[in-house]
């Protein structure tokens, strides 16, 4: 199969990655980054483009195309890959404001029943004060909109809580769901879905789940202290009466639908919705798959699921542990030569997803980003597979880097989860 990756991040490396083990795939990407040009052919695209990306699929004549982000989808990309006749996995932009609207996806929950936090949208300072006093502490303030994992606002201080809201042009506020934070994706193609192993991602900047919110510093799967039939479970109460309820809307959702939730003592309940897969958290859940990622994709993507069989996972586990630059996740720093990450080409159980990075004029691989790369591990269990994970970090450098060191060890993995961490 011939496929073509859209975005540059991690989460693009890691689908890339797993699209590449086909025997029979040839994998495009654009605009790619280093590490994707290891395992893909790389383009020179603007990734909101809907009419450059379709073009450029048509010229490369690919089977799938792939839109990794958020904002190309919410912007329409998908929609005009479709429209020039080319299979493509994500969901059209009325579908993929089950991410770019708080408030659209929370009415979606709503009228199909999907447990979930009470909620207020508001738009005035008034607004938010009254729904803040309603719901109580710790606060949780969401923005409406994108705003690529930092979003959110959960703090004890109410004034915290109303200084974001205030700087955002409407947000959502929410109760605090208190329990274990899972992440759960669903690969669906209008009407149905099949769900891929769980994961639980570490959102704050520092140790011990302290700090502002990141796009995450690290996750694992599975989770052995989740409740076996939890996946079962999500998609009968959450996921399938979802579709159901964007299908009457007639707007169907083809493509992944994240499912973010707190494991509460009245069951699990939904934190979230994204329309893509997570990153890092996916990273660990592909390097677990053992079938085939291309297919399942371009099934979803041709709207029959049932054409394939589920997907299926190795035993063992998965870690992954992003490393990132000075200053993030407030700033980043860039050109900042990283070494040490050839060392780790020839490892069969470590591997590194770039992000944030780019060759220089000279050839060095250099930081370009908050998120500069992950290192990902696969062991027996989760501490095999953790201690391989830190040891490839402590291979790799670069200046100002910044990684926890408290990723997947358990039993912090569910304390963590716990904490002041939900996301937007």
């Amino acid at each position: 199969m011939k496929s073509l990756v859209i975005g540059t991040g991690g989460r693009e490396h890691a689908l890339a990655r797993s699209l590449a083990r086909d025997p029979d795939a040839e994998v495009h990407a654009a605009p790619g980054n280093p590490g994707i040009a290891e395992v893909a052919s790389l383009h020179d695209v603007d990734p909101m483009d809907g009419a450059d990306v379709a073009a450029l699929a048509t010229r490369l004549g690919v089977d799938l195309v792939v839109v990794g982000p958020e904002a190309p989808l919410v912007a329409g990309v998908a929609d005009a890959v479709r429209a020039a006749g080319i299979a493509c996995y994500g969901p059209s932009w009325e579908a993929a404001r089950l991410e770019g609207s708080k408030a659209f996806s929370k009415d979606v929950m709503a009228a199909a029943g999907v447990p979930t936090a009470r909620s207020f949208v508001c738009t005035t300072p008034d607004e938010a004060a009254a729904a803040l006093d309603a719901l109580g502490a710790p606060y949780v303030v969401k923005d409406d909109g994108l705003a690529a994992g930092k979003g959110v606002v959960v703090t004890t201080d109410r004034d915290e809580a109303l200084a974001h809201a205030a700087a955002c042009e409407r947000v959502v506020v929410e109760e605090f769901l208190d329990g274990p934070e899972v992440s759960l994706f669903a690969v669906c193609d209008g009407t149905t879905a099949r769900a891929l192993q769980p994961a639980q991602d570490f959102k704050r900047i520092f140790d011990g789940g302290r700090g502002p919110n990141t796009g995450g510093m690290g996750a694992y799967s599975p989770l052995p202290w989740a409740p076996p039939d939890l996946a079962e479970q999500v998609l009968a109460t959450v996921v399938q009466p979802t579709l159901d309820e964007m299908v009457r809307r007639e707007s169907p959702f083809l493509g992944t639908l994240y499912v973010g939730l707190a494991l509460t003592a009245d069951g699990p309940r939904v934190i979230e919705f994204n329309c893509r897969f997570g990153d890092p958290d996916v990273q660990p859940v592909l390097a677990l798959l053992t079938s085939s990622l291309g297919d399942l994709l371009k099934a979803a993507a041709d709207g029959d699921l049932s054409a394939v069989p589920p997907p299926t996972f190795a035993d063992g586990a998965s870690v992954t542990v992003v490393m990132a630059s000075a200053g993030y996740p407030e700033s980043s720093s860039t050109g900042d030569v990283i070494v040490g990450t050839e060392t780790l080409a020839v490892e069969t159980d470590v591997d590194v997803i770039h992000a944030g990075t780019v060759r220089s004029d000279d050839g060095r691989l250099v930081t370009a980003g908050g998120r500069v790369l992950a290192v990902r591990a696969v062991g027996s269990d989760v501490a095999d597979a953790r201690a391989k994970a830190y040891e490839g970090i402590n291979t790799i450098s670069f200046p100002g880097a910044q990684w926890r060191r408290d990723i997947a060890a358990e039993p912090l993995g569910v304390v963590e989860g716990a904490s002041l961490t939900q996301e937007n």
